[in-house]
């Protein structure tokens, strides 16, 4: 995904009183996805299959993750919401007709629904078979599989990545709990919104980004290659990165969500926020500094409760009602989303959530409704399917 920062400014309309001119910064998302078969609603690991008769449309959009059971689609880099709309909703068409060919369906839950039916298989990849080999504890019994959605800003530099990566860390918490699909895990309710955020951080560097600059940033990733923490910068996973291969900052906190409502609010809502902080910080202002214990309890609660109950403020550590923290994050980004012509979708996509619930409670909802996973399943698929 080539993904750079856009150069068009528009002056500021929002209401925090950011001075300056607002930046509209590109914008992509990467999503990755489970195959299940048709019948079983199990895991399959036909991937390989899929995504070569996806690829002959969608090029390089269309992606191998790291079981056979997953697929990953990553979007164009654009400033404009319906934009994004339109082209999640087309790859996602043709990645579902290329899954039927195989008997098989499109499923996005941050983990798996029903459990597979034999171990999943690891892609033919020399990098995934490396990570297999270095990590075994990990694995496990190789039945589970994690799926999320990133977010990509587009950015000038590394520099001003890791900058906005520093000023974004306190309000990432609120982006989880609006993202938690993954209550059921391998035929059982986790009790948790996000049981994906819980079984991804057994992996090493999962979690809070620390403060770092680029020269720091460097010596610090260097270091973890160097001991073997992970195999290679790739696998550096904080919940906010520059990323390795385009000029991004990624934002990795997001389970992947069925509706494509969801998706583009995440998106747009992200970006909003980095545009807001990005004219920040040209005009000198400080980057917050939450205590990093409290930070990591605002995502254990995020990922417990989603939007129901309370968040906690990782600044001076009270609890807050999660819908309070949305509002404020609405807040918070509302210069950027005004530069950008978003404050009026996202208030519709929030009002959204708000009245038919998260992923997390969706899924919940389809199970009290039917009494069987499979159910949850379906709904999940068609879901995906209404793009």
């Amino acid at each position: 995904m080539s993904l750079t920062a856009s150069r068009a400014t528009v002056a500021d309309a929002g209401r925090t009183g950011v001075p300056g001119r607002v930046p509209v910064l590109t914008m992509g998302v990467e999503e990755e996805f489970l195959l299940v078969d048709r019948v079983s609603r199990a895991p399959v690991g036909r991937g390989p299959r899929v995504i070569a008769a996806a690829g002959r449309t969608l090029g390089p959009l269309v992606q191998p993750e790291f079981f056979t059971a997953q697929v990953e689609i990553c979007t164009s880099p654009t400033t404009d919401a319906a934009a994004l709309r339109s082209e999640l909703s087309g790859i996602r068409a043709e990645v579902i007709r290329a899954a039927a060919t195989e008997q098989c369906l499109l499923l996005a839950a941050g983990t798996p629904v029903v459990p597979p039916e034999r171990p999943l298989t690891v892609t033919r990849d020399e990098r995934y078979r490396r990570m297999a080999s270095r990590f075994p504890w990990i694995l496990g019994d190789y039945d589970q599989a994690v799926c999320g959605c990133h977010v990509h800003i587009g950015v000038d530099s590394r520099a001003e990545a890791l900058d906005l990566a520093n000023r974004m860390r306190s309000w990432l918490p609120v982006v989880q709990a609006l993202a938690g699909n993954s209550p059921f895990d391998r035929g059982r309710d986790s009790g948790y919104a996000s049981w994906r955020a819980v079984e991804h951080a057994r992996w090493p560097t999962v979690g809070p980004a620390p403060v770092l600059d680029e020269a720091a940033y460097e010596r610090r990733a260097e270091e973890l290659v160097r001991s073997g923490t992970v195999l290679d910068r790739r696998m550096i996973y904080w919940y906010a990165r520059p990323s390795e291969h385009v000029p991004t900052l990624e934002i990795r906190v997001a389970d992947v969500n069925a509706r494509i409502g969801t998706v583009v609010l995440l998106a747009v809502l992200v970006r909003g926020l980095a545009a807001t902080l990005r004219a920040e910080a040209a005009e000198g202002a400080p980057a917050p500094a939450p205590h990093s214990a409290r930070l990591r309890e605002a995502h254990l609660l995020a990922a417990v409760h989603g939007l129901h109950g309370d968040g906690l403020d990782p600044v001076d550590g009270a609890p807050v009602p999660a819908w309070t923290l949305v509002a404020r994050l609405r807040d918070r980004a509302a210069p950027g989303l005004a530069a950008s012509g978003d404050s009026g979708l996202v208030d519709a996509l929030l009002e959204e959530v708000r009245t038919e619930g998260t992923g997390a409670a969706r899924q919940r909802a389809a199970h009290r409704r039917h009494g069987r996973l499979s159910r949850v399943v379906d709904s999940l698929v068609e879901a995906v399917a209404e793009g």
